[in-house]
């Protein structure tokens, strides 16, 4: 995952832009004009929709995210680029069509149920014009860009003529181009290099029925072939995402709970963008996409994933690197907030953990089970060495560090240059504060930032010390 934070991409979303437009209140009577629901509305709220859903998901992940599309020159259009441009998106490549209207859907919500929905948009193609506007505009800049997605929402923006139109220009400067396609005629994508299809979509577009492994491999080939595609991809629900590079390959889905399925296609189109941008192959980028659809999946409402999010969701599957658990200060302090804000109980203990033994991995078994997250404090080399002496530390930081960050019990290791872990404590405010029971009726430093303390004794005749005496012994 580090990688991708030290990656920042360079992505253009080219697609229907929209604003999804909310009014929220509670309906206690009916009109006595018609029979029809009286809603007093308590709020309204705006978020971006349609392709601004994929903006929102690469703003989310850490890249660098431009939009190109065409809107009309009305009011809606003023509020949709103070949108985009209240979240540093760049909007350069939006064109104006005069007697276009720009798309806002507005939804009447009531006692958390959808009553209402009226739209305000135009579906129409737009014109040769503005296809000539935005090509002429791209031909400038996409060389700059390191991935270009088409969000293909159905609202008339993204026509035959403009769809291969940039699918050229983005050939020529060997830019990879992404699409979430829409219908059942996926002709004008034709020279992308990759699409992401639902099962039932490619159904679709192929006429094929996809209820075989067979079946798909088949649905993959047509696609690649007709389509003219770099790599084949169908995203199938529950059961991950197949793809189709030099052989078929299905990577499983990792959601653990499903409470909405709105805007994962989003989140997956521009995950496999982002990582296939920080130089990632399909299969990782394909992988990485279904862990982030397995936290957005897990939220209700389309919603949007961070790195963050996606590293923490990844260790529960332990299917994460050591790597992935050693965390600095900063790292920390985001990572405590994330957890606290769901209702998890953290734990802290800390230590040396030179030569790590049978003693220390009870004792971090017994810390664990107190709460729900076990963050271990690690004394870094000097530190070791001004509390046990020049010989000490055994195993340098980073190795330590690893091997703690491997134990399943071991959900985080933080190390520290100090004596003592009196800040990191501060920063962290544990719930549960935890050392050894030598400690007993000593001064623990951080008590005062922990909710509690608790004591663990330690196995007898297990320590670094009597570990080395008998090495040293067997060697005399």
């Amino acid at each position: 995952m580090q990688i991708f934070k030290e990656t920042k991409p360079n992505i253009l979303v080219l697609g229907d832009l929209m604003i999804d437009h909310y009014l929220w209140g509670s309906c206690e009577r009916i009109s006595p004009e018609a029979p029809v629901q009286v809603v007093d509305i308590a709020k309204e709220t705006t978020v971006l929709g349609g392709a601004g859903n994929v903006i929102n998901n690469l703003n989310a992940l850490g890249a660098k995210v431009s939009v190109a599309s065409v809107i009309g020159d009305d009011d809606n259009g003023e509020e949709l680029l103070k949108m985009l441009k209240n979240i540093g998106v760049e909007t350069a490549n939006i064109i104006t069509q005069e007697g276009r209207k720009t798309s806002k859907k507005s939804r009447i919500i009531a006692v958390s149920q959808q009553i209402l929905r009226y739209d305000k948009e135009s579906r129409s193609d737009i014109t040769s014009q503005s296809v000539k506007n935005i090509i002429d505009s791209l031909e400038k800049s996409l060389f700059s860009y390191d991935a270009l997605i088409l969000s293909d929402y159905g609202k008339g923006v993204l026509t035959t003529e403009l769809c291969q139109g940039v699918i050229a220009v983005a050939k020529k400067h060997s830019i990879k181009v992404l699409v979430d396609p829409k219908g059942s005629d996926f002709s004008k994508y034709r020279g992308a290099y990759l699409l992401t299809p639902n099962k039932k979509e490619a159904i679709l577009a192929t006429g094929l029925e996809i209820d075989t492994p067979e079946s798909l491999e088949s649905a993959l080939k047509k696609l690649k072939v007709e389509c003219d595609l770099g790599v084949s991809l169908i995203t199938l629900s529950e059961d991950g995402i197949a793809t189709l590079d030099r052989e078929v390959e299905i990577f499983p889905t990792v959601a653990k709970e499903v409470f909405d399925v709105t805007g994962a296609g989003d989140t997956v189109i521009a995950s496999i963008a982002f990582a296939l941008s920080c130089e990632k192959s399909i299969q990782e980028s394909a992988a990485f996409a279904n862990l982030a659809a397995g936290v957005v999946v897990g939220k209700i409402g389309s919603a949007t994933v961070t790195l963050e999010e996606i590293e923490d969701y990844e260790a529960t599957l332990h299917k994460s690197t050591s790597d992935a658990h050693i965390k600095s200060f900063e790292e920390i302090k985001n990572a405590v907030a994330r957890v606290r804000a769901d209702g998890k109980k953290v734990v802290f203990t800390n230590g040396c953990f030179d030569i790590l033994h049978v003693g220390h991995v009870k004792y971090l078994q017994i810390a664990k089970s107190f709460g729900d997250i076990l963050i271990v404090g690690l004394n870094s080399d000097a530190s070791v060495s001004r509390l046990k002496g020049p010989s000490r530390p055994v195993n340098i930081a980073e190795d330590r560090a690893y091997l703690l960050a491997a134990l399943e019990a071991v959900d985080f290791v933080v190390p520290f240059e100090e004596d003592t872990p009196y800040e990191l404590i501060k920063m962290i405010a544990p719930d549960i504060l935890v050392k050894g029971g030598d400690y007993e009726g000593k001064r623990v430093v951080g008590t005062e930032f922990a909710s509690e303390l608790k004591l663990v004794d330690f196995v007898d005749g297990k320590s670094t010390t009597k570990t080395i005496q008998k090495i040293q012994g067997s060697l005399c």
